[in-house]
């Protein structure tokens, strides 16, 4: 009831009812796919695009909570968690693989399913990272809120680079911790011996920066009259 009540404040109401329903054309599109076709193919669509809502989730409850002046261990762990969940906003526009491998008569309408998706899922966490955003410059000064886009951006690169090529979920690091070591001790045995790991993240990480600095920067047209 809690998170109801912070999603439908007045002052988020249009950003929410919009991303609510691109969320339901693209659910239901894939619904769609699935009866027209009897496949379950691209079903993983609707569980990624659920879990691009939970950064926002977690931005709402940091929000409130530096709203109540509530400080310390709660909410330094509400932001852990959005951290730690953020990178599956912009993962779903590596669910374009998926056409390179499954290419059939439906192509262009699995591309726009796919991207629509997508997108929805990079609003999704712009979203987020916005109310994010804000509570850290209210606290710690705007150059300090870029700052935390810049290193968002970055771990957000790694995160779907782990998501994608090592098939790493957010939730691996608390429940098989010993599975990401591994791979960590397996890059530790020749960390220069391929460039993937390095140069994915890097660009993947320019891309949500510059995305969002767009996204940033339409936050401040002026209002319709």
């Amino acid at each position: 009831m809690k998170l109801f009540h912070l999603l439908f404040k007045r002052e988020l109401l249009t950003p929410v009812l919009a991303l609510m329903l691109a969320s339901g054309v693209c659910v239901a599109l894939v619904f769609a796919r699935i009866f027209l076709t009897g496949s379950l193919g691209y079903g993983f669509l609707a569980w990624n695009l659920l879990l691009a809502w939970l950064p926002l989730f977690f931005a709402l409850l940091i929000r409130e909570h530096h709203a109540q002046g509530r400080r310390g261990w709660r909410l330094c762990g509400l932001g852990a968690a959005w951290l730690l969940f953020f990178p599956n906003a912009p993962y779903i526009f590596t669910d374009l693989v998926h056409l390179t491998t499954r290419f059939n008569g439906h192509f262009w309408v699995d591309m726009l399913m796919i991207l629509l998706c997508a997108l929805t899922g990079l609003m999704l966490g712009f979203v987020s990272l916005y109310l994010v955003q804000s509570v850290v410059a209210e606290m710690f000064g705007r150059m300090a809120s870029w700052l935390l886009i810049a290193g968002v951006a970055g771990l957000s690169g790694v995160g779907v680079f782990l998501g994608r090529f090592l098939r790493l979920n957010s939730w691996d690091v608390l429940l098989r911790p010993a599975k990401i070591f591994q791979h960590m001790d397996n890059w530790m045995a020749d960390p220069f011996g391929n460039a993937m790991p390095y140069v994915f993240p890097a660009l993947f990480a320019a891309f949500v920066f510059t995305a969002y600095m767009m996204f940033y920067a339409l936050t401040r047209l002026p209002a319709a009259e």
